[in-house]
């Protein structure tokens, strides 16, 4: 069987070394447009920042040594730029020379990958994506050529987007970050994108929001609310979208998200064509609808179910959750599932948890406190998503929370994880069980809490705050109208509080839930702050740049 692989990175090279390993007796042939296969995208922003400093270790494999490895014929400056399903032939283009040829396939497999939308204008000044090893060498290019005084702009505070302030950052370059929406990394809450903005600021970049790119010229970017930022170099990062136009010209369906469609198998429309990676429609893990989803494991997993489906040892590929991490200047932003922002939009019925826990033992040096948000589903306890950040231990925390939620567990069966336990690597209530914790009190009604974003409404509507932090903690920063009862003293002052409804808040939330079940069982009307002071603070800061920034202590 002769099969040919359009695309030569992630998705191509998984289906390509795990068909060979299935089957040596199979031809397989991979087209690659670009100069380099098989390279660490995910590392090249990295290599401009100094942090990577060997260029050859971003190139995993290269044609020869996939032919000496797993005897493939793979073709790097190759285009294929039509697909005849009729006759089963690629035809394909030497982008060095230009010359033609066509190509025969029992099976086709199509990892296009995805391509950035319409071109930032470079009028006298360099435009570069940061997604292939070229982009790269051109920007090293034009640092190395700019001196200490390099000016950038980066369009789109995504992923790439961060991972390229904070390597140029690295650099000594002076970034200016312009964002269409309202806050950097936009998948994430309000309340969740506040540190991210804090950290970016800190580090001296020039973060614009609600603004978008209108013009470039003689050195200049231009802004839609007329401002003008001189720039040396701009990286554009505003996303991408999936390169569907060979299937779409080759009559293989293309569903709403703009991927191509395909099946469980990875199989598309045309049961001899199989598609994988960024170019592709997901399931979404929350919904069962159709996503886009543009992440390197996936495309690495897909890769690999459509070689066993080939190969006639077919498993389906499972939903996708969207498991992503990034890390800017130290701090660590992990989500997974959907965000509370779209679960509003979608209507969907939902619960919030905030919790503020440390990475480790808090008696040994050196935890941190994280940010940990969880979304759940108000009538099944179904985990609908999570958001946390923070620096050390973010990363083990969305890992055990996405496996909870491959696994169908419930917000409440959180906390009862048996989770590895040593001081200097968690607690004894690991703050995945901390969630669950909260999750269990919030679904059984032991606790009714309140959102950062309705406590306003609750005191226009009567309610009192009540705040049960210590006296020195409710004079260092405090929300507009609450009342101070420290919580030791609130069993005995619990008479000199109004007779009206109640909202109690501490720093993070775990004082406010026992004062609240102290109120609750003297016969009051009461609900805990969500997240607490730290939360609150989070989120109205982030909704409004110009207030000011009380000091954030922790308890």
């Amino acid at each position: 069987m002769k099969t040919i692989i359009i695309g030569g990175v992630a998705g191509g090279m998984s289906a390509a070394t795990r068909l060979r390993r299935l089957d040596e007796a199979a031809e397989i042939i991979v087209f690659e447009r670009g100069p380099y296969v098989s390279f660490a995208n995910c590392g090249l922003p990295y290599y401009v920042g100094g942090i990577i400093e060997d260029r050859d270790s971003l190139l995993l494999q290269t044609p020869d040594s996939l032919a000496a490895r797993f005897r493939l014929d793979v073709r790097v400056n190759h285009e294929v730029v039509r697909i005849d399903r009729t006759a089963k032939t690629v035809q394909v283009t030497n982008v060095l020379d230009g010359a033609t040829a066509t190509e025969s396939y029992d099976v086709l497999i199509v990892a296009a990958g995805a391509t950035t939308g319409p071109a930032l204008p470079g009028h006298g000044v360099p435009v570069r994506t940061l997604r292939t090893v070229d982009d790269v060498d051109a920007i090293s290019s034009v640092l190395e050529g700019l001196g200490t005084d390099a000016r950038a702009v980066v369009v789109g505070a995504g992923f790439i987007g961060l991972e390229a302030v904070e390597n140029l950052v690295a650099r000594g370059v002076q970034v200016t970050l312009v964002q269409r929406g309202p806050r950097p990394l936009s998948p994430l809450d309000p309340e969740m994108a506040s540190p991210v903005l804090d950290i970016l600021l800190a580090h001296g970049v020039d973060v614009r929001v609600n603004s978008t790119v209108t013009d470039v010229r003689a050195g200049q970017v231009h802004l839609d609310d007329g401002s003008v930022i001189e720039t040396d170099l701009i990286i554009e990062a505003r996303g991408v979208r999936p390169d569907a136009h060979l299937a779409r010209t080759a009559g293989l369906a293309v569903g709403e998200t703009g991927g191509i469609a395909v099946d469980d198998y990875q199989r598309t429309s045309d049961p001899s064509i199989y598609a994988v990676g960024d170019a592709v429609e997901k399931t979404d893990a929350i919904d069962a609808a159709a996503t886009l989803v543009t992440m390197a494991g996936l495309a690495n997993r897909h890769g690999r179910t459509a070689a066993d489906a080939i190969a006639g040892i077919a498993e389906p590929s499972v939903p996708a959750l969207g498991t992503a991490i990034v890390g800017l200047f130290g701090l660590t932003i992990a989500m997974v599932g959907w965000s509370e922002t779209r679960l509003a939009a979608s209507g969907r019925p939902h619960r919030v948890v905030h919790t503020h826990p440390s990475s480790h033992a808090g008696y040994y040096p050196g935890a941190e406190q994280m940010s940990m948000k969880l979304l759940i589903d108000s009538a099944t306890d179904a985990i609908l998503g999570a958001q946390i950040v923070g620096r050390a231990g973010v990363d083990k925390r969305i890992d055990v929370i996405a496996t909870a939620m491959a696994g169908n567990l419930t917000a409440s069966q959180l906390s009862r994880l048996e989770l590895a336990y040593a001081p200097q690597y968690g607690s004894a209530k690991d703050a995945v069980n901390m969630a669950g914790y909260v999750a269990d009190n919030v679904a059984t009604g032991t606790t009714r809490s309140i959102q950062w974003h309705e406590l306003d409404k609750a005191i226009d509507a009567g309610a009192t705050l009540v705040d049960v932090r210590s006296v020195d903690e409710f004079a260092r920063g405090t929300i507009p109208g609450a009342i101070n009862v420290p919580l030791d003293e609130i069993r005995a002052r619990s008479s000199e509080l109004p007779h009206t409804p109640l909202v109690v808040h501490c720093q993070v939330g775990q004082r406010g839930h026992t004062a609240a079940r102290l109120l609750t069982q003297l016969g009051r009307n009461v609900r805990n702050l969500d997240g607490g002071y730290r939360t609150w603070l989070a989120g109205t800061s982030a909704t409004d740049r110009n207030a000011p920034v009380p000091v954030v202590t922790h308890a």
